[in-house]
């Protein structure tokens, strides 16, 4: 049961890196004028209306002044038209259709028409053109579901946040005027006391009003924000807690109270690892778990961590490979090229960067034989290809967000790929 849940996981994962990469690739595309066409069409809709819609929109088009424009209006419709007609109904969650001519650089363009089969329903109907694609609608199903508030606070500071999935968002903090615990000379000890108590409270409150109103104003607070973590020095938090300075709706998700050091933007990150029995399941403690099995194996001696590109293939060719670690930020593609001159084949990877494609960057490409012009007969993206090559030895996959510190230095440090090994190799 166990191994099933695992791949339901990974293959979540890859759906979602999938998605998100298709987003980039429609945020990148832009019209010379409003000839891009954004259609949503709910999973409730008929597809009989939304032709008829389109019919009737084909015919407006005649009132466009500049004949460019009309015409490719008209032809994005028509393309629209022509793949409907294979829809009896919308699939379970509805589709997204991106369709119209985009630029290519300089005088080229080209029509296209791309239907999204989006993976959360989609609960409205649109129908829009542009200059681009209006993508907010599937933004916003890449958004974590579970919400976690963050809170450190002591006499001194206080700062909050929160925790979306594998991501800490800090949001804002405050200083406090409370005196230390120093009075100076002339001022009784009681009557210091009560002013700094007073000093405290007012604090207190000034942290309870804004953070709570931060959390408040969560979007779907009650759907998704699942608890508030306090952390802070002995009895800060405590008093913190106990004094219910929290929104009442806010002051009743606390999740738990927990020691940390600094409270300030960084007490945030060691809020998170401070509750890690409480996040248990929450998408960021397994991926910082992974990671840092990675950075002990790679300090260690005789340890089993491998990383960059060209080692961590050789370990997958070899079998040796258990866990692989790719950066969800990595944006590279794996292409066979071929030498238009000697024929000369070979494969590469190279980046790209957004609103790019592969023939754009290859273009400028040369052979490494005869230096020729180069053909790219094949290309694959490369978490794609190494997941395939991973599978292939029964290694496990993990994709690592770069939204925490630990992920980031997979993207930053290692390349974005890594791995450890079931045994050590000269790789």
């Amino acid at each position: 049961m166990s191994d099933t849940n695992e791949v339901v996981v990974v293959d979540e994962a890859r759906r979602r890196y999938e998605f998100k990469k298709t987003l980039e690739r429609l945020e990148a595309k832009q019209g010379s004028g409003t000839e891009l066409i954004t259609l949503y069409i709910p999973p409730d809709k008929q597809i009989f209306d939304v032709t008829a819609q389109l019919r009737d929109e084909f015919g407006q088009c005649a009132n466009i002044k500049s004949k460019q424009t009309r015409s490719n209006v008209q032809s994005a419709i028509s393309s629209i038209l022509a793949r409907l007609r294979y829809y009896k109904r919308p699939p379970q969650h509805g589709m997204a259709v991106f369709c119209g001519t985009v630029l290519l650089g300089g005088d080229r363009t080209d029509l296209e028409c791309i239907i999204i089969d989006p993976p959360q329903p989609l609960n409205l109907y649109m129908y829009r053109c542009s200059s681009n694609f209006e993508l907010e609608p599937l933004r916003e199903m890449l958004e974590e579901k579970a919400v976690y508030g963050l809170l450190v606070i002591d006499r001194r500071e206080a700062y909050w946040g929160f925790l979306r999935g594998n991501r800490i968002e800090p949001v804002g903090g405050a200083t406090s005027t409370v005196p230390g615990k120093q009075r100076k000379g002339g001022q009784s000890s009681v009557r210091f006391q009560r002013l700094r108590e007073i000093a405290i409270n007012e604090f207190y409150t000034k942290v309870g009003e804004r953070s709570g109103t931060t959390f408040i104003a969560e979007k779907d607070f009650y759907e998704r924000f699942k608890g508030v973590l306090i952390g802070g020095p002995s009895p800060t938090k405590e008093e913190f807690e106990a004094g219910h300075y929290l929104h009442h709706e806010v002051q009743k998700r606390i999740t738990g109270l927990f020691d940390v050091s600094y409270t300030n933007e960084s007490g945030l990150a060691e809020l998170v690892d401070a509750a890690q029995d409480a996040l248990k399941g929450v998408e960021v403690m397994k991926e910082k778990a992974v990671m840092n099995r990675f950075l002990k194996e790679l300090v260690r001696e005789n340890g089993t961590a491998s990383y960059g590109e060209e080692q961590v293939r050789k370990n997958l060719d070899l079998g040796a490979v258990d866990l692989l670690l790719l950066s969800s930020s990595l944006r590279k593609s794996r292409v066979k090229v071929r030498c238009q001159g000697c024929g000369h084949a070979e494969e590469r990877t190279i980046a790209l960067e957004p609103g790019r494609t592969v023939q754009e960057v290859m273009a400028s490409g040369t052979c490494h034989a005869c230096s020729g012009p180069l053909i790219v007969d094949a290309e694959v993206d490369i978490i794609e290809e190494l997941s395939i090559l991973a599978d292939k030895s029964s290694a496990k996959v993990e994709l690592i967000s770069d939204d925490f510190e630990e992920g980031a230095i997979l993207m930053t440090a290692f390349g974005g790929i890594a791995a450890i090994l079931r045994y050590r190799t000269g790789f």
